[in-house]
């Protein structure tokens, strides 16, 4: 089982236990709804059981994959796409950062083409291989000085900081502790 897998499964526990329900008893309140749409699930299961946005999000994807029906295309499929080639050896980055940030709470996966976008109320961070050379992972937050390692961006991008990470070591507490400050600065 990869990392990524670990952190799912983790995460997926949490929300049981938060909603007081096994998973095949919240797959059971999906079937029951009727509803088809990606969207309108998560919606429902926010709306209907509490749930946060993350931990909707998540489940959807996770009752899409149990049931093979037809939906957005899979975080995991996404991923492998993304490391795919002469980028996956920069796939254990990705791992160890999905694995670090899956101990911080609820958040969204939002899988884009190049990379993934994690978000909360707000997008807090992203994470993707701009070459084959390193992983990009994109950071807002505020008030942060910059360093050689924490690179400020200019204003109006998608991210306000970026951090290269070249290898898997490279995921260290400061890194964490830079997402994490971006984590709790997304609600």
């Amino acid at each position: 089982m990869s990392s990524t897998d670990k952190a799912l499964e983790s995460q997926l526990k949490n929300m049981q236990a938060r909603a007081g329900k096994s998973l095949e008893e919240l797959f059971a309140i999906i079937r029951k709804s009727g509803l088809g749409k990606f969207g309108e699930i998560r919606d429902m299961l926010k709306r209907d059981l509490g749930m946060g946005h993350g931990d909707a999000n998540t489940l959807v994807h996770a009752y899409v994959n149990a049931t093979s029906e037809p939906s957005t295309a899979a975080e995991g499929d996404v991923v492998d796409q993304i490391y795919g080639g002469g980028k996956s050896h920069l796939r254990p980055i990705h791992d160890k950062l999905m694995v670090a940030i899956g101990k911080f709470g609820p958040f969204e996966i939002a899988p884009k083409k190049a990379y993934v976008s994690l978000r909360r109320k707000k997008q807090f961070a992203t994470i993707g291989p701009p070459s084959k050379a390193r992983v990009e992972v994109g950071l807002n937050m505020k008030g942060v000085p910059a360093t050689s390692r924490l690179i400020a961006l200019p204003p109006g991008g998608m991210c306000q900081y970026r951090i290269d990470v070249t290898e898997a070591s490279e995921v260290d507490r400061e890194l964490i502790g830079w997402i994490k400050q971006a984590y709790d600065s997304a609600g």
